[in-house]
Parts: C-alpha cells; structure tokens; sequence
C-alpha cells in the first residue's frame, strides 16, 4: 500500500489546509491500516483553530472507516471491517484499560502527533490513518461506509460517549433532576445520555435558539436562556430553590464552572468533561465541604462505552446524529472550521 493521500493540515491560527501527504503503512505488528469514510470537526480542534494553544500539524480525532490492512498480531479487526475509532488509542489490556480507563493507557497516545519510536500517527482529518494498538483502539461495527447511520456511529468515536462520561458522572438516574451546561455537540449529547439514563427533568442552559431547539428533541424538558448567576437562580427556580442533582460541565471555562457549582443542590454531583482553559485557581475546596458537592469526570474513556452505545445505534434507538449540522467534502473542511468558530454549525461531518 504505497502512494499518495489528502490530509487537513494546520499551520496555525485560522489557517488549516489539505495538502498531500505519504499514505500509510504498517510499521507495527500491532497496527491495523484504515481507509477513513467518514470524519469530523470537534470543539476541541477549535482551541487549536483560534490559536488558544500552540498545536500545529496534522489534526482530527475522530472517524470510522474500513480496514484495508493488518498486522501480524491484530486479531480483533480485519480486512473489509467497518470500524469506529475512538479519539484516543488505547492499548485495551493494560491495568488503566482493563479497569475501565484506555483514555488513561500507559501504552497508548493520541492523533495527529509521534508516536513513542518517533513514527507519526495520523490525523483523522484524512483519507487514510495507521491505528496503532489497533485491538485495544478500534472496534468493529456490523455496517457498510454508506450506511444511513454513519453519523450516528461516528458521533460514538468521541461526543457521544463524552456527553454519557458527563451525564454518568453527574450521577444521573431514574428521577434526577439534571443541569447541562454548555449547547455544543457535547452538551447536546450530555442532554441525550441524561435522558436515556432516566433523568426525570433535564435542564440545558442554552442562549441560542437552533441548539435549544435540538436539545429539546434530546430530551430536554426545560431550556435556559441565560449565563452565570442568572441561570443559576433560574435553575433553582425550576427545583424549588434546591438547584438540580446534578450538573453536566461541557465547557471548561472558569465560567460555566462556576456555573455547575452554583446551581446543583446540596449534596449535589458536578460531572465534568469540558477541556479545561483558564481555569487557573483550583476548586472552591470550601464550597464543595460545606455543601457536599461531589465533583466527577474527566476524559471520557470512549472506547469502553462502546459495546453500550454501540447496539443501540444499530438498533435505531439512539441517534446522536443530528448533532452533524453541516456535512462538507476533506478539499473544504477549511469552510468547516470557519462554520464551527462562527457558531454557523454545531458539529461538521468530514467526507474524505
């Protein structure tokens, strides 16, 4: 398998280009090599988009796509396999991995960078990607690349099931009353997750009318428009002056932190997944003791949620896919980038 290929490349604030690239090979035993159908734009990319980190280079996390190769000792996927690839490459059988957390894996890594013998890993903004650890990465699913379903599947490799991390997190139940801060892709599918785990009320904080609009189709029983001590009075003013169970944090700011902290109840549980910016000065150690508040979360550990989420978008019971408001071919996922940072789209599927 040798020859050329299409990559988004970003070379630094705003300026992200397709250009050609060498198509992968197999470097590894444990490597699978995957022609990418389908992939997308995530609001973490932006934060390497507007320049709030350094990052440059190949980009892109998230993708399925189907195995044109494998290593000698890759023995979970094969050749003509549809798979998912969640945004993190895990090894599955290390002590983090087994207990639940590849997000955390002592062997694994990330897209778009080298790996630990100086090899690149390729992003997932292409058309072709080598998967490193490819049985503890990937994960087959039983459809075909043009399979109605593939933004549905797709959303599974990292919103998703970071959107479950939170609303798991948050302690979310039959009954529970739950706040969801942040009406990006994550969030939405936060409100999703918490109405499939039971909530009996879910509450989005949202100040825009299109993703409102989504989160109700979610499963969101009440919206608020409104940020900071607003929203948390309103929050409380929806749960009779108590604040909400618990609060699903997808943002990461100091901000919508404060928000998630103010606005669950007593004994209350934050549950966080929102990459963390500017949020400098720690946690209110006292606010949390006095009043009880839990707090919970971090990388959402994808890849184990999988066989969960995974049958039930088969089934057609759980669709995340509409969170793809906008669908644009690799040659103009510049305009793709543009469409997210001006908050023309929620999230941007990739065609390669």
């Amino acid at each position: 398998m040798m020859g050329g290929m299409k990559a988004a490349v970003l070379h630094g604030p705003g300026d992200i280009r397709v250009e050609d690239a060498p198509e992968p090979t197999i470097l590894t035993p444990t490597d699978a090599l995957v022609r990418i159908t389908a992939s997308c734009i995530c609001g973490s990319d932006l934060w390497h988009y507007r320049g709030a980190t350094k990052r440059t280079g190949r980009i892109g996390h998230e993708f399925v796509g189907v195995v044109e190769q494998v290593g000698t000792e890759v023995g979970t996927v094969k050749p003509g396999e549809l798979v998912i690839a969640p945004f993190v490459i895990s090894c599955g059988v290390c002590a983090p991995c087994r207990s639940g957390w590849p997000t955390s894996c002592v062997r694994g890594g990330n897209w778009g960078v080298l790996d630990d013998e100086g090899n690149l890993v390729d992003g997932g903004q292409g058309q072709y990607a080598r998967v490193p650890l490819a049985d503890g990465t990937l994960l087959a699913a039983p459809a075909e690349a043009d399979d109605p379903r593939i933004p549905a599947l797709l959303a599974l490799s990292d919103v998703m099931g970071t959107g479950h991390h939170a609303a798991r997190s948050a302690g979310t139940g039959p009954g529970a009353t739950i706040a969801v801060i942040g009406d990006g892709a994550v969030g939405l599918c936060a409100v999703l997750a918490a109405s499939r785990l039971g909530a009996d009320r879910v509450v989005l904080l949202s100040t825009h009318a299109d993703r409102a609009e989504l989160g109700v189709k979610f499963g969101a029983t009440d919206v608020v428009a409104a940020r900071g001590q607003q929203a948390v009075e309103a929050v409380r003013e929806l749960t009779g002056g108590l604040g909400a169970d618990g609060a699903c944090e997808c943002v990461g700011t100091a901000a919508s932190w404060d928000t998630a902290l103010d606005l669950v109840r007593p004994g209350g549980t934050v549950g966080w997944v929102g990459v963390p910016h500017d949020v400098k000065n720690g946690l209110p150690i006292w606010k949390l003791f006095n009043r009880n508040v839990s707090v919970r979360g971090g990388v959402a550990p994808a890849r184990t949620y999988l066989p969960e989420l995974l049958p039930e978008v088969l089934a057609g019971t759980l669709d995340p896919g509409p969170i793809f408001t906008m669908t644009v071919p690799l040659d103009d996922i510049a305009e793709g980038y543009r469409a997210m940072d001006e908050r023309r789209a929620i999230k941007v599927l990739v065609q390669p």
